[in-house]
């Protein structure tokens, strides 16, 4: 496979993404829009372009090779065969199905509309989930990091713009110390800019080396457990309110028999997750409080009477003064590193009027938005790094993303591996490429890479070998893994289980939806050609990896463009609808099929 440039081009995309085609031969002297000109005067184009349709927006589709079967489950008979020889390019095109905006926009796309029914559905009702939740207390909190020392920061303390996301309004100088001095390395400890949104300074450390980037990353690798440890107090919390307001506790009878009893009130949230330009961790969260039914413990109901959003409120504020821990010793930190929330945390209920500061609609665009992205923030974009490109991105004298990717690296050595290259005098330290011969000090292999090549591949053995698990290994092994995220390994967007319904559901409708509409395209009568091909059968495919990205830049050309001439035939349509209505276009989102 080889790379080739988008036909929309595109800002940095991350290493090896963007439009794939086949390295195959084509004739002489085409270009894309020659590769395009040919596959458009076959006699196929036009089921080429219908057999494509459903990835034909996808940056890299999946090409799969195989069988397919119609069988009857009663049976066993099989009532139909087909082979993909016999489709054009004798292969099925799927989607990839990624959530990131940088390497697959079509399909973040798909991901954040779903995104954002499966979160609205969790406050308004539909699509499984009952009415009654708009009933519920709800509110939305967003939990912020602690400082692990100063950046440049653009504060305005108050503003007279109308949009934030558009903010014109004067700033306060950065950091406004006359009696700062400097830093302990002979930096100043003071900043007077004025900063504008798009400086490239913002988030950046007024001092490199003063700033705890060793700190930052196991922080974000920690964010899971402490929000998980976050809404536990929270709860916990909420059950001391019901038993001082005389509500009793819920008995409930679990499916092996067993009978215990549970909390009146419980919480229910949809999260997603969000860089910082400093490259921390945030956290959006919809929380929404619930109650218990002690013949149906998976039911969704109204909490007990008296519970109001102030009550949630509280739980959450009381939950994040309280909630800190240490982890595990470590031998750079033997002590461990101090996990807890940050000091600006900021909660609001919010409106299912549709009027109000925080509207139901407006935070599960908001979170859904963030669904889709990733490190674009801080300026960071790769894949999952090895020992073979650690180098191309980690620095321990580097900026300060450059600094964080080595303390992942570092910190998620394996504990039994000595004083990493990077910590070693000079003199033992080659720069990137051949040099003099020189001798490992671990091993004592004489070597003229930069690394040497045993303690390496040793080291990264032990690495992939060893268990990341906290009980029984190195807790901090899955810093590496999760090094080209500078720490954070979790989902960015999360919920509980009885929140809201699933990806799944919300795919398998679209799946449902299209093949109606095919089979409607196909016989305009509505009826198939073949009556045995009811809802009773059953379709089983034999199907095999065949490739990614489209066969030539010709194909993806012409795909891409079919696929954004589509999606502006709908974003007109969703517009005069919202303008018939007279509602907000920005505010119209298509439903997930």
């Amino acid at each position: 496979m080889a790379s080739t440039l988008d036909p929309t081009p595109r800002a940095a995309l991350a290493r090896g993404v963007g439009s794939n085609a086949d390295t195959i031969t084509p004739p002489a002297g085409y270009t894309a829009a020659g590769q395009a000109l040919h596959r458009a005067g076959q006699p196929d184009y036009f089921g080429w372009l219908e057999h494509i349709r459903a990835a034909a927006g996808c940056t890299r589709p999946i090409r799969l090779a195989g069988s397919l079967y119609t069988v009857d489950p009663g049976t066993g008979r099989m009532l139909d065969q087909r082979h993909t020889d016999g489709m054009p390019d004798a292969t099925i095109y799927k989607a990839c199905g990624n959530r990131r905006a940088t390497v697959c926009p079509a399909c973040a796309t798909i991901y954040q509309r779903d995104a954002y029914q499966l979160l609205r559905a969790g406050l308004v009702g539909g699509k499984g989930v009952p009415d009654t939740v708009t009933r519920h207390p709800a509110v939305f909190a967003t939990f912020t990091a602690p400082s692990f020392g100063p950046v440049h920061v653009r504060a305005v303390k108050r503003h007279t713009c109308g949009n934030r996301h558009r903010c014109d309004c004067r700033p306060d100088p950065c950091h406004a110390r006359r009696d700062a001095g400097t830093c302990p390395h002979g930096r100043p400890a003071a900043c007077w800019a004025r900063h504008d949104q798009a400086d490239t300074g913002l988030g950046q450390p007024l001092c490199l080396d003063c700033y705890d980037h060793a700190h930052q990353v196991v922080w974000n690798l920690y964010t899971g457990e402490l929000w998980h440890r976050t809404k536990q107090a929270a709860e916990r919390h909420l059950t001391k309110l019901a038993r001082r307001r005389g509500i009793p506790r819920v008995q409930i009878t679990s499916p092996s028999g067993k009978t215990r009893t549970v909390s009146p009130v419980r919480i229910s949230h949809g999260k997603a997750a969000e860089f910082q330009a400093r490259a921390a961790v945030h956290f959006h969260a919809l929380t929404r409080l619930d109650g218990v039914d002690p013949t149906d413990p998976h039911a969704v109901v109204p909490p007990p009477a008296g519970f109001t959003a102030a009550d949630l409120d509280d739980a959450l504020r009381h939950a994040v003064e309280q909630i800190a821990f240490t982890t595990p010793p470590h031998p750079d930190q033997p002590e461990g590193w101090l996990i807890r929330w940050g000091a600006q945390v900021d909660i609001r209920p919010i409106s299912l009027t549709g009027r109000g500061e925080v509207t139901d609609s407006m935070v599960a665009g908001y979170l859904a938005k963030y669904a889709t992205k990733s490190t674009e923030v801080t300026g960071h974009r790769s894949v999952r790094l090895t020992a073979d490109t650690i180098g191309d991105y980690a620095d321990p004298d580097g900026d300060h993303t450059a600094r964080l990717i080595d303390a992942c690296w570092r910190l998620g050595r394996p504990t039994h591996t000595p004083a990493l290259l990077s910590q070693r005098p000079r003199e033992h330290r080659p720069r990137p490429g051949f040099h003099e011969r020189w001798e490992c000090p671990d091993c004592g292999t004489h070597t003229r890479y930069a690394a040497c090549p045993v303690c390496v591949a040793e080291c990264q053995a032990a690495l992939d070998s060893e268990s990341t698990k906290p009980a029984t290994a190195n807790p901090y092994a899955r810093l590496r893994r999760w090094a080209h995220m500078l720490g954070f390994g979790g989902h960015f967007l999360t919920k509980a289980r009885r929140y809201s319904v699933t990806f799944q559901l919300l795919r398998d409708t679209r799946v449902t939806f299209r093949r109606n509409a095919d089979q409607d395209h196909a016989h305009p009568g509505g009826t198939p050609a073949v009556d045995h091909l009811d809802d009773t059968t059953l379709a089983v495919g034999v199907l095999n990896f065949a490739g990614v990205g489209w066969h030539t830049t010709g194909d993806a050309l012409l795909a891409n463009t079919a696929a954004a001439l589509a999606r502006e035939r709908q974003a007109t349509g969703r517009e005069e609808l919202a303008h018939e209505l007279s509602t907000n276009p920005a505010g119209a989102t298509p439903v997930a099929a």
